[in-house]
């Protein structure tokens, strides 16, 4: 990879962490496609992967003594079979199959958050399903964030308890993702460590986020959030690259 390249994935990385920041979704599903143009589609899921993993870790040690360890048990028994069992998919499938289904998974997750507008049902079964979706689209895609959000916002938690114990199931199925990614995917040396300066760039960019939530208009940033992934979306379902 040239250095201009690898400036440019910094940067996105940077910029992403910043959306994801004060919009509160959409930063690592709108770096995918990034991603994929300058290091392949055969490893950008797994580049990805370890960026978030940085990330989901320095969240879950914030708040490490309130994490729900119950709630995270029961969502990571459906979410770990199903992210391997994604991550497995990510290695086998035709890579331009893989592209549409990234696109359609883009789309998919905004439209879940924008229709969104209650809180769902607290219990085991929130747990159980959100996982196995989470779980199922982070190992294929890259990222089920929308949703595993949505289940643990259901469970009343303070907001430090929330942001820990979803990045630590987040985190739990980054480690499993990366372990089968390096097995079976075309992974070096180089394109780990690109994931880990990204998942650096992302630490800067969320922390530099809190500067700016206070000034923006967020509904309306999100708005324009979900429209760029949507965009996205679509030229990556029709176009398979």
């Amino acid at each position: 990879m040239e250095i201009w390249m690898f400036v440019i994935l910094i940067l996105s990385s940077f910029v992403a962490a910043l959306i994801s920041g004060a919009a509160g979704f959409g930063g690592s599903l709108l770096l995918l496609p990034v991603v994929t143009a300058y290091v392949g589609s055969e490893v950008a899921v797994p580049v990805l992967t370890i960026a978030q993993l940085i990330g989901n870790l320095s969240r879950m040690a914030f708040g490490l003594k309130q994490i729900e360890w119950k709630s995270v048990g029961w969502f990571s028994l459906a979410s770990l079979p199903l992210a391997a069992l994604g991550a497995f998919g990510f290695s086998l499938l035709p890579k331009d199959i893989v592209t549409r289904c990234i696109g359609a998974a883009l789309i998919l997750l905004v439209l879940i958050k924008l229709m969104m507008k209650r809180d769902l049902p607290k219990g085991k079964g929130t747990l159980l399903i959100g996982g196995a979706v989470t779980g199922g689209l982070s190992g294929l895609c890259g990222s089920g964030g929308p949703i595993g959000a949505a289940v643990f916002l259901s469970l009343g938690l303070t907001p430090v308890a929330y942001i820990a114990s979803e990045a630590a199931t987040a985190m739990a199925m980054h480690i499993l993702k990366t372990v089968i990614y390096s097995q079976l995917t075309n992974m070096t040396i180089k394109t780990f460590m690109v994931g880990i300066a990204m998942g650096a760039a992302m630490l800067v960019g969320t922390f530099s986020a809190n500067r700016f939530i206070k000034k923006m208009d967020k509904n309306k940033f999100q708005k324009y959030v979900a429209v760029l992934l949507s965009v996205v979306g679509i030229y990556m379902v029709i176009t398979g690259a």
